[in-house]
């Protein structure tokens, strides 16, 4: 898996080094460069620290206070995973034209990618030991300071994979972006790319990327630390009971006006474009095909991408080191990489050294896999690490081997993660534009690249099919995803976490 997931890199790399130092310097150290990184870095920090900010908030207030209709707004806040980027930046630059720039390339992704770390808080939230926050209120803590000293710490890893899934994201962008004009290293990529297909220029400014992808991630594992998440106390921790607050309208107001921005205002304007022009009738015949397509290669590269993530995401909490460490960050570096870049590297390969899988189908669902690997690792490894290793030791000591260990004990612990793993993966190999326009074998459309060359040419009412059908093709593995992150654990599995020193030992699980 490390080996495949690095294969773009390795691209970039030799690419990058076979080019003489002079060209480089000439490349990069120039003003466009400078542009490009300010663009690129003001998106990424102002925008990860926007979802987390809004992500964990509504986390708190949906599962930690006693708004109207709790339920009802889970859903409403993970819908806009449904909604692609670039469908939303569609939506809003079709009724404000003038909609740009850094503020609105900030409003068109945090509103689609938000939910990225909404998921995991809440999932994490839902598992968290109640009896912790009951103590710190029992010693005069503030709900503030509950909050702050006792749920984050907690917290702490859903909120750092979930922000590295959108900074990742952020690097990657194309679609919305190219829609916004807002020029970022990744559409400066698509352009040279474009206009002078694979030189040096490009593939220069991929190895920024590259070198951001690795910075974020060393930051996120020292952020992270060692803690475990495990709960070692004996039998399941209750569910946690919200809190009322004289701030409950004020609270669900706010949540209101989230939907609204998020997934309101683009539907409504969608629905718009669709009931404006009876002409689109006229696409109809394509539709149908490009619906085949799309939900054929989403299922696959969901499948796929999670039997690739399994081992990944088993070897990184069971058997953690330095090797085990490698192998997991490996599979993040081509998700900083643009879809195209992926694409263009697969290429390459398959015609110097495997050319009969070249414009194949297994060459696109190989490029949904790399890019979208980090997404199903991550959901994997938060449901192995909140389940206690004594349990896997327990069945061992039963005269279970590994593999059914793994098989019988393992896996069905995992279970709420590989269901939101593999929703998170077929959401984004659905709605995935710039691999796919390359890769796909001739003939081969799907509703994204059907859209693409609908709403590049201005042709808002002949796109609004094809973005309302990606719409409809995402909500149920978006609906998958509030199932899976508001499953609790079952009675005696001791899987709510709370953190332990990564030295103390395993207690007794009685279940």
């Amino acid at each position: 898996m490390a080996v495949l997931a690095l294969l773009p890199l390795g691209y970039v790399v030799g690419f990058t080094a076979t080019t003489p130092l002079a060209d480089l310097q000439r490349l990069l150290l120039r003003a466009r460069t400078a542009e490009l990184l300010v663009n690129t870095t003001q998106l990424t920090v102002v925008g990860v620290v926007l979802c987390a900010v809004l992500g964990v908030g509504a986390a708190w207030v949906v599962e930690r206070r006693t708004v109207v209709g709790r339920r009802v707004w889970h859903v409403l806040l993970v819908a806009p995973l449904a909604v692609p980027a670039f469908v939303s930046s569609y939506a809003w630059i079709s009724v404000a034209p003038t909609l740009n720039g850094l503020d609105g390339a900030l409003l068109v992704v945090v509103s689609s990618y938000f939910p990225l770390v909404y998921l995991p808080v809440v999932a994490m939230m839902r598992r968290l030991d109640p009896a912790l926050e009951d103590t710190a209120r029992a010693l005069g803590l503030s709900e503030w300071a509950v909050f702050r000293r006792v749920v984050l710490p907690q917290v702490r890893p859903a909120v750092l994979g979930g922000s590295l899934l959108v900074a990742l994201h952020m690097l990657s962008e194309f679609g919305a972006l190219q829609l916004l004009q807002f020029p970022t290293f990744t559409t400066a990529i698509y352009d040279q790319y474009r206009s002078s297909f694979a030189g040096p220029a490009a593939t220069a400014l991929a190895s920024v990327l590259v070198l951001a992808c690795l910075l974020l991630l060393v930051a996120e594992q020292g952020a992270r630390g060692s803690a475990r998440y495990a709960r070692v106390g004996q039998g399941t921790a209750r569910a946690a009971t919200p809190v009322r607050t004289r701030a409950r309208l004020p609270l669900t107001a706010v949540l209101a006006v989230v939907v609204g921005i998020t997934l309101v205002v683009p539907l409504g304007i969608l629905v718009r474009w669709l009931a404006l022009d009876a002409s689109t009738g006229a696409d109809l015949g394509r539709l149908g095909p490009a619906v085949v397509a799309t939900l054929g290669l989403g299922l696959a590269a969901a499948v796929l991408t999670l039997v690739l993530a399994l081992p990944v995401g088993w070897l990184a909490v069971r058997h953690r080191g330095a090797v085990a460490t490698v192998v997991e960050r490996s599979t993040w570096f081509a998700s900083a990489l643009p879809g195209i870049v992926v694409a263009l590297a697969l290429i390459t390969l398959t015609i110097r050294h495997a050319r009969p899988l070249y414009q194949t189908v297994w060459m696109l669902l190989a490029a949904y896999a790399i890019l979208f690997l980090p997404r199903a690792v991550t959901t994997v490894r938060a449901a192995l690490a909140q389940a206690p290793p004594g349990l896997g030791e327990a069945a061992r000591g039963l005269g279970a081997g590994t593999v059914g260990t793994f098989l019988r004990v393992e896996v069905p612990l995992m279970a709420p993660g590989l269901g939101a793993g593999a929703a998170l993966v077929f959401i984004a190999a659905s709605t995935e534009l710039t691999s796919t326009l390359l890769l796909a074998p001739t003939g081969t459309r799907t509703l994204a690249t059907q859209f693409w060359s609908h709403s590049t040419s201005l042709e808002y009412s002949a796109a609004a099919p094809y973005a309302a059908l990606l719409v409809a093709v995402s909500a149920p593995a978006t609906w998958l995803l509030t199932r899976a992150s508001t499953r609790r654990p079952r009675r005696g599995s001791g899987l709510a976490p709370a953190v332990v020193d990564d030295g103390a030992p395993s207690a007794t699980l009685v279940g």
